[in-house]
C-alpha cells in the first residue's frame, strides 16, 4: 500500500447530514463543502437537491456516490449517500411529505456511526413541527437519537470557545419541568458532564456550576422546594464523588463573568434557563453535542431559517464549527484508545 492509500485509510469518516430539504441545512453544507477538509465526509442526503440548491446559490459543487475509500473531501466535490425527496423540495417552503426524509438520513447515520462505518456524525437543523404534523412523534435530535442507540440517557450540551452549557431537561413543556428535577436526573447529568469534561474536552479537573430551578435558587425554600430535595442531595453525591461542583446557583447570575470564571461548564435545569444566555453570549459559535452515545454526534445550534433558505443569507459558521468539534473529538477518541 502506498503512503498516500496508507494515510487516505486512516482519515477518519464523518457523516453529514443537512436535516429539513426546505430550510438552510442544504445551503450551509454546502458552504460547508465548499472548503477542504481534514477527512473523509459522507453527505447523506438527496443528490438532486444538493444539486440544485447549489445553482440557486451560485456555488460549484459535483456530486457523486460516496467512495469509503475516497481521500480527504476536496472543496466543491460531494461525496453522497443518496436518500429520495417524497416530493420536490423548494426553498423556504415545508412540505410534510418529506418529514421521512429527513428521519432516513439520520437513521442511515445513526447505523453507520453504530457499525463503525462512520467515526462521527454532524446534523444540520430540522425542523420538528412537521416532523409531528407528518405523524411521527418528535421532540428532537437528542431523543430521536437516543432511542435510536437503544434508549440510552444522554444529556444535551451546547459550547462555545468560551462557554459550555449542559441541560437536565431538554425540549418538555415548562410545566413538566418540576416534576423531571429529581436527585436521580441531576446526578446523573453531573456526572455525565464531568466526564464528557475529562475524556473529550480535556479538562483534567472539571469544575461545574448547577443553578437552581427556582428565583433565587429556592431561596431556602420559600420559593420553591426542589432545590432542597433534589438539586442539594445530587450536588452533595457529586461533592462526595469528588467532582468539584458549586450550587445551587441563582440562574439569574450563574452566567455573570466572576461565576462563569470559576466554572467549566454550567448545568441548567431547562431549555431556556441555559441557552438562553448560551446563545445571547455566542450565538452562531455554539455547537450542539450529545453527551452519552456511543458515537460521536454534534449539531448547529439553530433552526432551519426557511426565510433564508435558497438567499444566500445564511450562515455555515455553526455547521463549521460542528465539523470541527467533532473531528476534534474523533481525533482525542482515537488517541485515548491507542494509549498505553
Amino acid at each position: 500500500m502506498s503512503k498516500c492509500a496508507e494515510r487516505n485509510k486512516l482519515l477518519p469518516t464523518i457523516a453529514v447530514t443537512p436535516g429539513e430539504p426546505a430550510g438552510i441545512g442544504p445551503d450551509i453544507a454546502l458552504l460547508l463543502g465548499a472548503r477542504n477538509l481534514p477527512a473523509k465526509v459522507a453527505w447523506i442526503a438527496n443528490p438532486e437537491l444538493l444539486a440544485q440548491r447549489a445553482q440557486r446559490l451560485g456555488l460549484a459543487a459535483t456530486v457523486a456516490p460516496f467512495d469509503p475509500a475516497t481521500r480527504a473531501h476536496r472543496a466543491g466535490h460531494f461525496g453522497v449517500i443518496a436518500l429520495p425527496l417524497a416530493t420536490p423540495s423548494t426553498a423556504g417552503t415545508l412540505a410534510a411529505e418529506n418529514s421521512r426524509y429527513v428521519l432516513a438520513c439520520l437513521d442511515r447515520a445513526i447505523a453507520g456511526c453504530l457499525s463503525g462505518e462512520f467515526d462521527a456524525m454532524v446534523t444540520g437543523p430540522v425542523h420538528k413541527a412537521i416532523i409531528n404534523e407528518a405523524g411521527v412523534p418528535f421532540s428532537g435530535h437528542t431523543e430521536y437519537l437516543a432511542a435510536a442507540a437503544g434508549g440510552v440517557k444522554t444529556v444535551m450540551m451546547l459550547a462555545t470557545p468560551k462557554l459550555r452549557v449542559a441541560l437536565v431537561t431538554t425540549h418538555i413543556p415548562l410545566s413538566q419541568v418540576p416534576e423531571c428535577i429529581t436527585q436521580r436526573s441531576v446526578s446523573f447529568a453531573i456526572g455525565v458532564v464531568a466526564e464528557a469534561l475529562k475524556t473529550q474536552f480535556g479538562v483534567a479537573r472539571p469544575r461545574l456550576s448547577v443553578c437552581g430551578l427556582n428565583p433565587h435558587a429556592g431561596e431556602g425554600g420559600h420559593l420553591g422546594g426542589e432545590e432542597i430535595a433534589h438539586i442539594e442531595p445530587a450536588i452533595a453525591w457529586a461533592r462526595a464523588a469528588g467532582i468539584a461542583v458549586q450550587g445551587p446557583l441563582p440562574a439569574d447570575t450563574a452566567f455573570t463573568p466572576h461565576a462563569l470564571a470559576r466554572a467549566d461548564a454550567v448545568l441548567a435545569m431547562y431549555h431556556d434557563q441555559g441557552l438562553a444566555a448560551l446563545k445571547a453570549l455566542g450565538f452562531g459559535d455554539a455547537v450542539n453535542v450529545t453527551l452519552g452515545l456511543p458515537f460521536i454526534r454534534t449539531s448547529v445550534d439553530h433552526g432551519t431559517a426557511l426565510d433564508l433558505a435558497g438567499s444566500g443569507l445564511a450562515s455555515a459558521a455553526s455547521l463549521t464549527a460542528a465539523f470541527r468539534l467533532a473531528l476534534r473529538l474523533v481525533t482525542q477518541r482515537a488517541a485515548r484508545t491507542h494509549s498505553p
